[in-house]
């Protein structure tokens, strides 16, 4: 397997991690939308009816389009439902929906090649584009090697060729799930190996002339897939300046409802804030529309991000960008939730306390006056129960540019808790990045979702300048806490967490739990890998996730994969603990892991079946009665 070390000497993956600045990529035109270049970031989304249904195609994608969504993708498995692309864009054409169409081509080049007549984009998946997808394990020789590349361009030509004479473009889309076997063999199942996978299609097609791509690195762990599209950012960045590629971001299989959305606040919104990303696609287990008020929401957030700049010192950053490492701290002790705790390190303290920090779990935080709302229920809140009263823990609250202020704590004998002070103004993930640069390690971080809380974005006569705003909505609390609490999680920062831009206690608690899980920080229930309807889809996904969740929803730390097809199956569920994969029309492939156990089960027998399997594993347990969760607020 190749040695990854060279990573470490990479430039950087963006322009400055501390102040907000768009990366700089030429303009690709998908029919009349631009993408890159001096464009707005692009929204997207994908059809989910069978492409040989051409009213319903029609249908969909026009309900698309009046949503706001500006590029509309629709699957192609066949080249029977590449051929009847012709007649879907001419049905859109004479209802004057002029909204760009991309067909999403797996395994089939002949798929491609027929799509690639009709549409204005064509979407190749390197890791099964003509390639294998066995998880065979072998050693390639550098002559082995370069005979499956020489094979792949003598596959792929043929469409960068067709391309071209039609002037549309391409998307060259890496899915973690799907890499195929030399780029497992050789890289590993690694950011890394999604890069290169993509890189080895990029190559020929620019040695071919053509320059009408963009790229995408999509994955189901918002870690795995922030490192990989930094990986590549900064690839490309190694490459040269006409390396300069539009980048498209998603979390693949993100699921349904909050932790959805949650999930793909913390993958796409964090590289938004990054500058990294020209157009994006929140994949939700929904109806397509849903899923466009997301992505804008995420968009509007970044341009108050971009609004939110102050000058800060040059730091190096605490972390490493390319791969995971929570931020090592000393262990402390503070003040549990409860009236009488209070905030001392005496041995002689009476108080209960509770440890953070180190390798503790990452602690959910609220502020006493929530507190005080809540604590007389407390004993039935389940899941989402408060650890630490804000007020009791002795936190140390500073501005990162306050130069005496660092020096004296890091002079300190004793470990500290700190934080931000509410009243700075940087944008939070600026702000809480040079905190841990410029603190010692040893003292814990709390991290916070917004500074100056108390004020709103509608705020008339506010400076835009002056940190990020609560957002007036829950949508837009929940995009927001998710994306700056979840981006610095996935950075390796934070030992603790506050919710403060939503004033419902019971709520600011769920986002909070939620978020930890999402961003994979603390798994305290369980969690389900979903990927979004499309016309491959074999089974209703949306029913089947309802009945799959009404099964299993009380199996904490379990993490079930329900995936539609093949296509990203296997791979997307390596980290998952059981799958359930369409196989066939109304059958289903049952798996543990990556590997497929039991085929072919009728469908209406699959979910009980998929019981059995968890016991089998010994990692079933009977539901008990217990307090229902709180409710979400739409």
């Amino acid at each position: 397997m190749v040695e990854a070390s060279y990573i470490r000497n990479l430039v950087n993956y963006c322009v400055d991690p501390l102040h907000y600045r768009r990366r700089t990529t030429r303009e690709v035109k998908v029919r009349n939308v631009g993408i890159g270049g001096d464009n707005p970031i692009r929204v997207q989304s994908m059809i989910t009816c069978d492409t040989m249904d051409t009213e319903a195609s029609i249908q969909q994608t026009i309900e698309l389009a009046q949503a706001g969504c500006e590029i509309v993708r629709i699957t192609a498995p066949t080249v029977k439902d590449a051929r009847n692309l012709e007649h879907i864009v001419k049905g859109l054409r004479e209802r004057d929906c002029d909204v760009p169409i991309v067909a999403d081509i797996h395994f089939k080049p002949e798929a491609a090649m027929e799509a690639a007549k009709w549409v204005d984009k064509v979407r190749i998946n390197p890791g099964n584009y003509a390639d294998s997808k066995k998880f065979v394990i072998r050693e390639y020789s550098d002559e082995q090697y370069a005979a499956e590349l020489a094979r792949i361009r003598e596959r792929f030509s043929p469409l960068v060729d067709l391309c071209m004479k039609r002037g549309i473009a391409m998307r060259i889309g890496t899915n973690h799930g799907s890499l195929s076997d030399r780029i497992l063999n050789r890289y590993g199942d690694t950011p890394l190996g999604m890069v290169e996978s993509a890189l080895e299609f990029a190559r020929i097609a620019r040695d071919l002339d053509y320059h009408d791509f963009v790229f995408s690195m999509k994955a189901s762990n918002p870690k795995i897939m922030i490192a990989a599209y930094r990986l590549l950012a900064a690839r490309l960045n190694e490459l040269g300046r006409d390396w300069n590629y539009p980048l498209h971001l998603g979390v693949t299989e993100a699921g349904e409802g909050e932790d959805a959305r949650i999930k793909s606040a913390i993958g796409i919104g964090s590289l938004l804030a990054d500058g990294i990303g020209d157009t994006i696609r929140v994949s939700l287990t929904e109806d397509s529309p849903h899923e466009i008020p997301v992505g804008k929401a995420l968009i509007e957030n970044t341009k108050k991000t971009s609004n939110a700049q102050r000058p800060t010192p040059n730091v190096q950053l605490s972390f490493d960008p390319f791969s995971y490492q929570r931020r090592g701290t000393e262990t402390i002790a503070v003040a549990r939730i409860g009236p009488s705790a209070v905030a001392s390190a005496e041995a002689d303290d009476p108080g209960p306390r509770i440890k953070l920090g180190g390798a503790e779990l990452i602690r959910v935080v609220v502020r006493r006056s929530n507190f005080d709302k809540i604590a007389h229920k407390i004993d039935r809140m389940g899941d989402y129960k408060p650890e630490i009263v804000y007020e009791n823990a002795n936190v140390v609250a500073i501005d990162p540019r306050d130069d005496p202020a660092i020096a004296k704590i890091n002079a300190e004998r004793t470990t500290k808790f700190v934080t931000v002070r509410d009243d700075v103004d940087l944008a939070v993930i600026p702000a809480f990045r040079l905190l841990a640069a410029r603190l010692q390690a040893r003292h814990p971080i709390l991290l916070k979702d917004v500074l100056n809380c108390r004020a709103s974005v509608s705020d008339a006569g506010q400076d835009a300048g002056v940190s990020q705003k609560r957002p007036t909505d829950f949508l837009g609390t929940l995009l927001m806490a998710s994306t700056n609490i979840g981006s610095l999680l996935c950075d390796g920062i934070g030992d603790a967490i506050l919710v403060q831009g939503e004033e419902a206690p019971g709520q600011a608690l769920r986002l909070s739990y939620n978020i930890l899980q999402a961003a994979g920080s603390r798994i305290f229930k369980t969690d389900y890998v979903a990927c979004p309807s499309c016309g491959r889809t074999l089974f209703n996904l949306q029913t089947t996730t309802t009945k799959i969740k009404a099964a299993t929803l009380h199996l904490k730390g379990v993490k079930i994969a329900i995936m539609g097809c093949i296509v990203n199956g296997p791979g997307e569920m390596a980290d998952a603990d059981f799958g359930y994969v369409g196989g066939a029309p109304g059958k289903v492939n049952l798996y543990v892991g990556k590997t497929a156990v039991k085929f072919n089960i009728p469908e209406t027998e699959a979910v009980d079946r998929l019981k059995d399997l968890i016991r089998e594993h010994g990692k079933w347990v009977d539901p008990v009665s217990q307090a229902a969760p709180l409710e979400a607020v739409s």
